[in-house]
């Protein structure tokens, strides 16, 4: 017995395993997967359909759903299978999304019974499709007009067995008409959709004049699902003249006093009634939206709506508008209008779209005047011989009668009148009850017309211009018979109240607190009646407190002169129970680094003034701390040339104390001080001092008590002061600092 022969893991590797650049595999396999997705699956064509639709649509139109009655959507989605390969479940969705139920389509292509679902919300599912019933929509007689006239070409199925349609005749731009969104392998499509009365009639104008301005002709993209449409001209424009951009949407919305409420009845085309519902109910619980007490869907098959409970005393237009900046219910529709066109993916303008329709419309009714020439010259040809018998009816008969072997009648014919073999054979199959001279001068009567007919089909044929006619003819007849008015309102854009970041933060009376050891608090003023003694670190002391609101800033000076900056509403409230944030992690100040003041302001009016150990005094209006940009830190806040004494925020000039080493003071108007170029000025000396002497206090005219404030005013500086008097050292225990801060 002959020993097996085994096969080693070289030969194995040799026989099975072959090695290969990853760009030979690239270009063997997955691009021609690439395109077939492009050219077969995702892009549309210029007659707007991908090729699943134009295989649904023709088989429909096969099986006489144009004009008969509705018929089970399985049925349609079985005799589909024969040119679509795909599974049922592919095919019906594809079916769905081109009902007037479902709502997708500006212009629906199919008349549906049932329940198809709903383009606008996710969970209303459509049916199975042994419960629905279709047929075509009425305007498929412009989808398919005269197909069977050799308008366009036709090819094999998948299999062979039968063929189809490469492209669908349209009599109107349907490529604009209708949205249509894909994605390819390495590339997309989005396209919107226009009103079709609006399009055809632009279409027509553009025909006729192609220079037209088109943002004049064509007002703006129309949706399905209706809603308001933000008017740009200037993006308008750069859609138009390259096919991409956006166009913004937002939602339709009324106001029911009775119950207080706010019902939306019209949404963006690009959302859906689930995405705008799951963000607002995220808002209410986030806090962002405090004016909602309850939000729900209340769509039915009267349409959609989604009611907004609110509270009491809420400002409708304010909350909408908060609504519309936070939620779906504002929205973009991203323009992409890439087209195949001759099998090339292109993506093109509105202009270039039309014209590359018109070549394709004008060459379709070139082809249709070709066929109709042809089956006219045909029966021309037929009956030129039938009036060659009209002179010898009888001889014709005689031919016929005298003739032994059939065959042999039409060459006989031929022999007798001098006709041709299709002349002859059309005259023999003419029955007996016609062979009378009535019959006879009827069909040749024909004659005329019939070359008159031809001629002009020739002349038609040979001229653009009349052939361009028939084409804007057909499109003003397609606007009478189907056009309907706009589904989205246009809005122009100067007429949109556009509200800044702040008018959505709500504002409401709070109380800043800041502490010696850098914790901070902000609680709104209902907390605070509310609220017990205020909560602190041990050993820690309140530093500055102050009245304010949730739509300030906030500027937190350093002891390292900077000055920290903060949206109060970016900082969460707090209950007085509370330690509160604590700032150096909060403003993630450096080492050593501590905050010695706070101030509170809506809009940087006012002052900051400086008192410096040296005598000297800075005043700095409080908006060179205002920055047009959301910069959190400021450097060089205040000089570092002195050791600082005091600062303070001043809505308007006031007095000042200012104390030397506990011997001297002086009353100070703010007046005195110039304002500074720059926040880090030195300042201007205020206090003349002696050697070894310094500035070791401050204090607000309220905070030293003494029955002379004029005898410690000054009305010019510098000042030497004036030494302070023995009952005004002890009513404000002096001597003594203190410490930073009001």
């Amino acid at each position: 017995m002959a020993k097996k022969k085994t096969t080693t893991k070289k030969e194995y590797h040799d026989n099975f395993i072959q090695e290969q650049r990853i760009t030979d595999t690239l270009e063997l396999n997955y691009m021609p997967y690439a395109m077939s997705v492009i050219v077969s699956r995702a892009i549309p064509e210029i007659d707007g359909f991908k090729p699943s639709h134009r295989k649904l649509l023709y088989t429909m139109y096969l099986m006489g759903l144009l004009k008969g009655d509705r018929t089970k959507s399985a049925n349609v989605v079985g005799q589909t299978m024969k040119l679509n390969p795909h599974g049922d479940s592919a095919i019906y969705e594809t079916m769905v999304r081109l009902t007037k139920d479902n709502e997708a389509l500006l212009v629906p292509f199919v008349d549906s019974e049932g329940n198809f679902g709903k383009y606008y919300s996710r969970e209303m599912a459509y049916a199975a499709s042994r419960y629905t019933e279709v047929k075509l929509e009425s305007i498929c007689q412009e989808i398919f007009a005269d197909i069977d006239k050799d308008t366009v070409s036709f090819i094999d199925n998948y299999d062979g067995s039968m063929k189809e349609p490469a492209l669908l005749p349209t009599t109107f731009p349907n490529i604009l008409a209708n949205p249509n969104l894909g994605i390819a392998v390495g590339m997309a499509s989005s396209i919107c959709s226009f009103n079709l009365a609006e399009l055809c009639e632009a279409t027509a104008q553009y025909i006729k004049d192609d220079t037209v301005d088109l943002c004049e002709v064509l007002s703006a993209p129309d949706f399905s699902t209706g809603g308001e449409l933000i008017y740009s001209r200037k993006d308008l424009e750069q859609i138009y003249k390259t096919g991409r951009g956006s166009v913004k949407l937002r939602a339709k919305y009324r106001y029911d006093k009775k119950d207080n409420c706010i019902e939306v009845y019209e949404i963006p085309y690009t959302t859906n009634i689930e995405a705008i519902v799951d963000k607002i109910i995220a808002l209410v619980k986030a806090g962002k939206i405090k004016d909602i007490t309850d939000v729900r869907d209340e769509s039915d098959r009267n349409g959609l709506k989604i009611t907004i409970d609110l509270k009491r005393g809420t400002n409708v237009e304010l909350l909408m508008h908060k609504l519309f900046a936070m939620t779906p219910l504002s929205d973009s529709f991203s323009c992409n209008f890439n087209v195949l066109i001759h099998g090339k993916p292109m993506t093109l303008g509105v202009g270039e779209i039309l014209k590359h329709w018109t070549d394709f419309r004008m060459d379709s009714i070139r082809r249709q005047l070709a066929f109709d020439i042809q089956k006219k010259s045909e029966k021309y040809h037929l009956l030129e011989g039938l009036s060659k018998i009209l002179m010898d009816i009888d001889k014709a008969i005689a031919i016929i009668r005298g003739t032994e072997e059939e065959k042999m009648v039409v060459p006989n014919l031929m022999a007798g009148f001098e006709i041709d073999e299709v002349q002859a054979e059309y005259i023999a199959e003419i029955k007996l009850r016609n062979i009378n001279k009535e019959y006879i001068l009827k069909r040749i009567a024909e004659l005329d017309a019939l070359e008159k007919e031809i001629k002009g089909l020739h002349e038609t044929l040979r001229s653009d211009a009349k052939i361009k006619n028939i084409i804007c003819k057909q499109l003003r007849n397609v606007a009478k018979k189907y056009g309907k008015p706009r589904k989205t309102e246009i809005i122009h854009e100067d007429d949109v109240t556009v509200l800044s970041k702040e008018d959505f933060i709500e504002d409401y009376p709070v109380t800043f607190f800041l502490t010696k050891e850098n914790y901070f608090k902000k609680i709104s003023q209902a907390s605070l009646r509310m609220a017990g003694e205020q909560k602190l670190k041990e050993e820690d002391v309140l530093l500055m407190e102050q009245e304010g609101a949730n739509r300030m800033d906030l500027l937190f000076f350093s002891n390292q002169q900077n000055v920290y900056k903060l949206k109060a509403s970016d900082v969460a409230d707090a209950k007085a129970s509370a330690l509160g944030d604590y700032l150096p992690n909060l403003l993630q100040l450096d080492a050593g680094e501590t905050i010695i003041y706070m101030t509170a302001t809506a809009d940087y009016s006012g002052q900051m003034v400086f008192f410096f150990a040296n005598g000297k005094a800075a005043k700095v209006p409080l908006s060179a701390y205002e920055t047009k940009t959301n910069r959190r830190k400021l450097v060089n806040a205040y000089s570092a040339r002195a050791e600082l004494v005091r600062m303070a925020k001043i809505a308007e000039e006031a007095d000042f104390m200012l104390m030397r080493n506990a011997d001297k003071a002086t009353l100070l108007n703010t007046e005195l001080i110039p304002l500074s170029a720059t926040k880090n000025a030195g300042g201007v000396q205020v206090f003349t001092l002696k050697k070894n002497s310094a500035v070791t206090a401050v204090f607000a005219k309220a905070e030293f008590e003494t029955e002379e404030y004029e005898y410690y005013r000054t009305k010019k500086i510098p000042t030497t002061g004036h030494f302070i008097q023995e009952k005004d050292k002890t009513t404000n225990h002096l001597p003594g600092q203190m410490a930073l801060g009001e």
